[in-house]
């Protein structure tokens, strides 16, 4: 010890030191010191305390290196974190001199500089995915599919799907779906063989033979809907799962989904007619009441979906196709089913549009497609309620993108979500911006107080946006959760009333 005075430089960061002074007993942590040392140092304090007769407010203190407190700072010489500075200079020259170490001095340069990740806000928009490309990848995923079997929750056990009911789900039930795929196995090329000469007959047959046999995957898909409770999720991990991997041993692989956040594997099964009802499955409903579904595609023809929504005409608009069941209190004709095609419809889903009526619908219901302009009177606008104004084109569908803006690594980052988009996207422990094109709109919850970063965030992408698309000049708008705009809703596929946590 120099001079007998105990100075900092003593202290290793790889140790750990007991400093008694009567009064207190002090043990100092290096942050690279091991765990054992530290945890027979704090034992090892204690029995040094308690063997000498000391002050009742004697105690055991711990210091961390980097936050030592001041009382231990003050038994070593010339140990202060203040800082020099010559009051005779510019503030912009006062440099930082060297005496705060450790943690401190490391905490004491990132001061002030704040880790953020824009680099989403930057990026193009995801381009929408060609049709022949989609069909093409919905063909290969098809082709691989050996088998698929369905169940459905009924209870407390899970009940097998009937075949005709593929494609068909509700957002209070629960799904299981067990896909057997094909394995590609290279074989031996047929230079191989014709480089071993021409042998016999034979010989060639057993070599056949030798080649490996094709082998599968066995996928199992989960799908549980937006009103669904998660014990389908539980019933399933303690029922099915564990017979199926009985039965596959290494060849399992388990995909959980929930609504409108499906596998693209598993909606090119299914083959753009995937519908989604109301309510349960065998739940008696009231079959007198009409009833809406909406066709829609989101950025590749892979995500359409056919979605139940609220029989209201102003939820109609001019570039979709829609489905609506009016009901008759008839035996013989149980209703008529319209398809609607609005004016700025793609043909193609159209088209589509025409065979899910036909496939929803057997011949106990009466037909028809109509155009936007010639629906009847007596029986669409009175089973849809009454005509309401609507809107007439969805220019949103080019622009619309969707970021969050999260602190949960630590830092400030936004990401995107991919353009097949939901309203379970939206997170209520972050700050979601929407951009339809017109507006970027921050969606804040209740809790939301400090959004200082997020608005910055936003005025770059705003910024962003008018040096990359000046003729679709952005406006800025501020929404909370509960009060969203037709302007932010009509951006999302079927939207509805939020989730509640269960009781």
């Amino acid at each position: 010890m120099p001079e007998l005075r105990l100075l900092q430089s003593l202290l290793d960061t790889k140790c750990v030191y007991i400093l008694d002074c009567w009064s207190d007993v002090f043990i100092w942590i290096g942050r690279k010191s091991p765990r054992l040392v530290r945890a027979a140092a704090l034992k090892l304090g204690q029995e040094i305390c308690s063997m000498l007769h000391r002050p009742k407010h004697a105690c055991v203190t711990r210091n961390l290196e980097g936050t030592e407190c001041q009382v231990f700072k003050s038994k070593f010489k010339n140990w202060d974190d203040v800082l020099k500075v010559d009051y005779t200079r510019a503030a912009e020259t006062v440099q930082q001199n060297d005496n705060l170490q450790g943690k401190v001095k490391k905490d004491a340069e990132q001061k002030g500089q704040m880790k953020a990740d824009l680099t989403a806000l930057f990026l193009p928009r995801q381009p929408p995915m060609p049709l022949t490309e989609a069909e093409q990848m919905m063909e290969e995923w098809n082709e691989d599919l050996d088998g698929m079997e369905g169940f459905v929750l009924e209870g407390k056990k899970f009940a097998r799907l009937p075949e005709e009911e593929f494609g068909h789900f509700y957002t209070q039930d629960c799904y299981v779906f067990l896909c057997r795929y094909w394995v590609p196995v290279e074989y031996e090329g047929d230079e191989k063989k014709k480089g071993q000469g021409g042998g016999e007959g034979g010989e060639e047959e057993e070599e056949e033979d030798k080649q490996p046999e094709e082998d599968f995957q066995c996928v199992v898909y989960f799908w549980q809907g937006r009103q669904a409770s998660n014990m389908g999720w539980l019933t399933f991990t303690f029922s099915l799962q564990k017979k199926f991997e009985s039965l596959f041993p290494g060849k399992l692989e388990v995909v959980r989904m929930t609504q409108q956040q499906e596998n693209l594997k598993f909606l090119s099964h299914f083959k753009r007619k995937f519908i989604i009802h109301k309510g349960k499955r065998k739940q008696k409903t009231d079959s007198a009441q009409p009833s809406l579904y909406h066709i829609r595609t989101n950025g590749s023809a892979l995500c359409t979906r056919t979605i139940q929504i609220g029989t209201d005409s102003s939820n109609l608009n001019s570039e979709f196709c829609f489905i609506l069941k009016v009901p008759f209190e008839s035996t013989d004709n149980q209703g008529i089913v319209y398809t609607w095609v609005g004016r700025a419809a793609d043909p193609d889903e159209a088209k589509l549009a025409e065979d899910i009526m036909n496939s929803m619908f057997d011949d106990t219901y009466s037909k028809q497609v109509i155009n936007e302009g010639e629906e009847p009177e007596n029986f669409f606008w009175v089973g849809i309620g009454c005509q309401k104004p609507y809107d007439e084109d969805a220019d949103y569908m080019k622009y619309a993108r969707l970021f969050r803006c999260s602190n949960e690594k630590g830092y400030f980052s936004v990401s995107e979500k991919c353009s097949d988009f939901c309203q379970d996207d939206l997170a209520d422990d972050d700050i979601m911006l929407l951009d339809n094109g017109k507006e970027v709109i921050m969606r804040i919850y209740l809790k939301h107080f400090y959004i200082k970063s997020h608005t910055f965030s936003l005025q770059v992408y705003i910024q962003h946006m008018r040096s990359k698309d000046a003729e679709h000049p952005r406006k800025l708008r501020l929404v909370r959760k509960g009060n969203e705009p037709h302007c932010f809703t009509r951006c999302f596929h079927a939207w509805g009333a939020f989730k509640t946590p269960p009781s």
